[in-house]
């Protein structure tokens, strides 16, 4: 290599250089913003996780407390001045306090728990269903009504499904349908998803009303 050629690639590795600079010099507030950015974020997730998780701890030590009382009425009014801190924690005060307040003997101060958690369209879905379905034993709804209300909750892939079914085996007890409701409870038995005390319940009620446990 010659000297001029070598005195070329010198010069212009120089420049390279000098841009680099200028452009490091220009534009690398941009790299410390971005690794502030991802630092304060990280931070911030943390910080957020912490405060929900000290929440929900707080939330359950105060239920904890109000249902380590002796008397329901009084357990009922420890619940409902627990703040819950989410939409879900106030499904689950709100299915304790209905509880509490059955225990009781307010039956219709219940079924308006139950009402307000299934009809809230914020709360989780599972809370609702299971607000629905216990809201079902309140003796409130004729049977007709009751079964409209089980039927849609039998459908595929609800997680109440198959206790849904049972309550409709029992209406079907109920109004004399008794093939139909141990048709009903042997295919119960036969469900992958039914679990030890369910089937123990399906087994002796088919037992109970004459039929085999096996299907025909």
């Amino acid at each position: 290599m010659s000297n001029s050629d070598s005195f070329i690639d010198e010069v212009s590795e120089e420049v390279r250089r000098d841009r680099l600079y200028a452009a490091m010099k220009r534009y690398g507030w941009i790299a410390v913003l971005g690794v502030l950015l991802l630092v304060g974020g990280a931070a911030w997730r943390e910080w957020s996780r912490a405060g929900a998780e000290a929440e929900a701890q707080a939330f359950g030590d105060a239920v904890l407390a109000a249902l380590d009382t002796e008397d329901a009425s009084e357990r009922a009014d420890a619940l409902e001045n627990i703040e819950p801190p989410s939409a879900d924690a106030a499904a689950v005060r709100a299915l304790l306090l209905a509880s509490e307040r059955k225990e009781a003997g307010s039956d219709t101060d219940a079924a308006a728990a139950l009402t307000a958690i299934g009809t809230d369209g914020e709360t989780d879905q599972i809370y609702r269903q299971i607000a629905s379905y216990k809201a079902l034993s309140g003796g409130a709804l004729s049977p007709d009504e009751r079964r409209i209300a089980l039927e849609a909750l039998a459908q595929p892939g609800n997680p109440l499904r198959l206790l849904a079914e049972e309550q409709l085996a029992l209406l079907e007890v109920e109004s004399g349908e008794t093939e139909a409701a141990i048709t009903r409870l042997q295919a119960i038995l036969s469900d992958s998803e039914v679990d030890r005390g369910l089937r123990r319940r399906a087994a002796q009620l088919i037992v109970a009303l004459g039929g085999d446990l096996e299907p025909a």
